[in-house]
């Protein structure tokens, strides 16, 4: 099984040159310690950072400068920083190429569950709905299934909705998985992971179809 750091090392596979990229908080945010030789990647954060470079080392933080995770952050050379109303209107025109978004849950159908758990308390959805209703392009990082081993990639969301069909691929602890109309198609499982494995921890629909090869992580 993968680890954060695996998950997020495999889905900056994902990056494409040039392209502009928004981390949303949790596992999402160590993407960009990982980001492919020879590609330049510009991340955004909702918070109002274009050009957000990896963690800081220890004893280099900035208070001041933070992610929408409020976790200290660098900024790359040429960077800016904006207030937020700047930042949604990047996200809403729709001027981001991919968003990568931590979740709850996943359907088979590509809903996402990722901003509440009836009765505790949040202070609210933050970003997450304006992502997914503009971004077209949507990874879930993720663990496979909760602390209690139940599955997590569901043929239908219990917690309450973030969007509807929008998630076009999940990276987790066990798989790569892409969101089908006929449910979740298997792309590639983690290192030593079976599909045995996967398919027990899965509840969704689950696609398989010839040998799945394991994931090259460096």
């Amino acid at each position: 099984m993968l680890d954060k750091t695996g998950i997020a090392k495999r889905i900056a596979q994902e990056l494409q040159d040039g392209w502009y990229v928004n981390l949303g908080i949790g596992i999402p945010t160590l993407i960009a310690n990982y980001i492919p030789k020879g590609i330049s990647v510009e991340f955004q954060s909702e918070n109002g950072i274009l050009g957000m470079g990896p963690f800081p080392f220890e004893g280099e933080e900035d208070a001041d400068l933070i992610n929408a995770g409020k976790q200290t952050v660098t900024a790359m050379p040429g960077a800016s920083i904006f207030d937020s109303a700047t930042s949604f209107a990047m996200i809403r025109g729709q001027h981001i190429q991919l968003t990568v978004l931590g979740a709850m849950e996943v359907s088979d159908r590509g809903d996402i569950a990722n901003w509440k758990i009836p009765g505790k308390m949040v202070k609210g959805m933050g970003g997450a709905m304006d992502l997914v209703a503009s971004a077209d392009n949507i990874i879930v990082a993720m663990m496979h299934t909760n602390k209690k081993g139940i599955s997590k990639l569901l043929k239908h969301c219990t917690l309450p909705l973030t969007g509807v069909a929008c998630v076009k691929k999940v990276v987790t602890n066990l798989a790569v998985l892409d969101i089908t109309p006929n449910g979740f198609k298997l792309l590639e499982r983690a290192p030593g992971v079976s599909i045995e494995t996967i398919k027990a921890a899965t509840e969704g629909r689950l696609i398989i179809e010839g040998d799945i090869p394991e994931m090259q992580i460096d």
